[in-house]
């Protein structure tokens, strides 16, 4: 499993203890990405295997650094003959979940037991709380239900457990806090199962002070930014495919037509 953690020196020991007795769960790696406090120290102590970015790169890129470290751990054990069966599924949890990571197993077990591909979870405290009014999950929401046509009701929880098949799917990552909208989006796209699954897990709530609400405005523009690269993909390929099928006839006028057309997409 895998766990993106900045500056979460307090909570991260007990999440990284709890997670280590999920059903299924042999490897915990914690990606720290830039933190300044003892983040590091705190996962070693609890049993972590830890990558460290030197500076802050976001969470897309933390967990696309753990899945990557969990293929060179399986590389490493297929080479000395450890290897105890085929890739992990991946399991991603936050950091501030505390002793609650604990209650993850009905995350995992869909997918355990091949009834889905990617399993998000749902926290019932937060549908209690604030019953998925947010203007950042309205955002994801209505975007993730134009892109694929399902609507998830928590789109932007990061609890996720995801076979390694559906991950290799949607990569490269969106950036930042437009990882779970985009992650969800490609998964679904390129034909894999998503269910949402109610797990007792909940995290440290977000305030009201100026710093909270900077971190939904930066959440709102990363998930706009996922959001709008996803739409957007599909006019590109259908305009190549337009472009490379009326240059089949004229194969000279290929260069005339394509290199307009992203000239023209640059320019919008």
């Amino acid at each position: 499993m895998i766990i993106a953690a900045k500056d979460e020196a307090a909570r991260i020991g007990p999440t990284v203890e709890e997670a280590r007795g999920l059903p299924g769960v042999d490897l915990v790696i914690v990606v720290d990405d830039g933190s300044t406090d003892a983040t590091v120290a705190r996962a070693l102590d609890a049993g972590a295997r830890v990558l460290k970015h030197r500076r802050n790169r976001g969470k897309g890129a933390a967990m696309q650094t753990g899945a990557e470290g969990v293929r060179r751990i399986e590389q490493r054990e297929a080479d000395d003959g450890t290897a105890a069966g085929g890739p992990r599924h991946l399991l991603f949890l936050d950091a501030d979940l505390g002793g609650t990571a604990a209650e993850a197993a009905p995350l995992i077990e869909p997918v355990r037991r091949g009834d889905a591909d990617m399993a998000i979870a749902l926290f019932p405290a937060t549908r209690l709380r604030l019953g998925g009014h947010g203007f950042v999950v309205r955002l994801a929401r209505n975007g993730v239900l134009r892109a694929t046509g399902w609507e998830p009701e928590q789109p932007l929880n990061g609890q996720r457990c995801i076979t390694r098949a559906a991950f290799d799917a949607a990569t490269p990552l969106a950036r930042g806090f437009g990882v779970e909208t985009g992650l969800t989006i490609d998964v679904l796209r390129a034909g894999f199962r998503v269910v949402e699954v109610e797990v007792p897990l909940e995290h440290r709530a977000t305030g009201t002070d100026l710093r909270a609400q900077l971190h939904r405005a930066h959440q709102f523009t990363d998930v706009a930014r996922a959001l709008a690269a996803r739409e957007l993909r599909p006019t590109l390929r259908r305009q190549w495919d337009r472009a490379r099928g009326r240059a089949v006839a004229a194969p000279g006028e290929l260069s005339r037509k394509i290199i307009p057309m992203f000239l023209g997409n640059r320019l919008e």
